[in-house]
C-alpha cells in the first residue's frame, strides 16, 4: 500500500550540500586556518630578522667598547701614551789638569866644595783620572837663582828638545834629574866667566813643566 504525497524515492540528499563532500569543514573555516598559519610564519620571521639584527648591533656596541677599552685605560680615561725614556749614559770622567803638580828638590840640602847637585823635577797626577802629560824636554826647565840673581837656567844652553807625552795614572809621579854643574848661564848661552858664590851661600831651585811651576827648593853650596 502506498502513501500519498512522497514522491516513491528514498534518501536523497537536502538542497543547499550539492558539491560539498560529506565530513569536510566549512571553507571558511579552512581559510581562516590558512590565514592564521601564514601570519604565525611571518610573525616567526620578522622575529628571527628582529633577533639577528639586535644580536649583530649588540656585537657591534660590544666591538666597539672593546675598542674603546683598548684606546682608554682600565677606568675609562683617555690612554696616554708613555714616553720612552733613553736611559742616561754617565759621561766618561776627564783628567784635570789642574791636579797635576810639579815639584823641585835636590838629592843633599847641602853641597861640599866640588860637589855638583843633582836637581830633580817631579810630576804628580793627583787626580782620580789618568791624564796625559806631556814631560818631554821642551817643557822643562830647571832655574836657580840666589834672592834676585838668576843664576842658571837649562834652557839657556839647551841644544835640542823634544815632546814626551805619556799617560800618568791617578796618584802616578815621574821624576827627571838634572845635574847641575855650578855655572852660571844667561839666555842664549852667552860666555860667562863668573862663578856661583860658595861657601856656604845658599840658592833656590825651581822646577817649571810648561805652564806649571814648583815651589823653591833650597840647598846650600859650600
Amino acid at each position: 500500500m502506498v502513501r500519498q504525497g512522497t514522491s516513491g524515492k528514498s534518501g536523497s540528499k537536502p538542497k543547499g550540500t550539492a558539491g560539498r563532500q560529506a565530513g569536510r569543514p566549512p571553507l571558511k573555516a579552512v581559510y581562516r586556518r590558512r590565514r592564521l598559519f601564514v601570519g604565525l610564519v611571518l610573525l616567526l620571521i620578522v622575529s628571527v630578522a628582529l633577533g639577528g639584527f639586535a644580536a649583530v648591533s649588540g656585537a657591534m656596541r660590544a666591538s666597539e667598547q672593546a675598542s674603546s677599552t683598548d684606546r682608554n685605560g682600565p677606568d675609562g680615561q683617555a690612554a696616554q701614551a708613555t714616553p720612552s725614556v733613553t736611559p742616561s749614559i754617565p759621561a766618561t770622567p776627564t783628567c784635570d789638569q789642574g791636579l797635576v803638580t810639579v815639584s823641585a828638590s835636590t838629592d843633599k840640602g847641602a853641597y861640599a866644595a866640588g860637589e855638583n847637585p843633582l836637581l830633580t823635577l817631579k810630576v804628580t797626577n793627583g787626580g782620580k783620572v789618568a791624564c796625559e802629560v806631556n814631560l818631554g824636554t821642551s817643557q822643562m826647565e830647571y832655574t836657580v837663582t840666589s834672592g834676585s840673581d838668576r843664576i842658571f837656567s837649562s834652557v839657556d844652553c839647551q841644544a835640542e828638545s823634544g815632546d814626551l807625552v805619556k799617560t800618568l795614572e791617578p796618584g802616578q809621579s815621574e821624576t827627571a834629574n838634572f845635574p847641575w854643574q855650578r855655572n852660571r848661564t844667561v839666555p842664549g848661552c852667552g860666555a860667562v866667566s863668573a862663578k856661583p858664590g860658595a861657601g856656604g851661600a845658599y840658592y833656590m831651585f825651581v822646577a817649571r813643566l810648561g805652564t806649571k811651576s814648583s815651589s823653591k827648593a833650597v840647598f846650600q853650596l859650600n
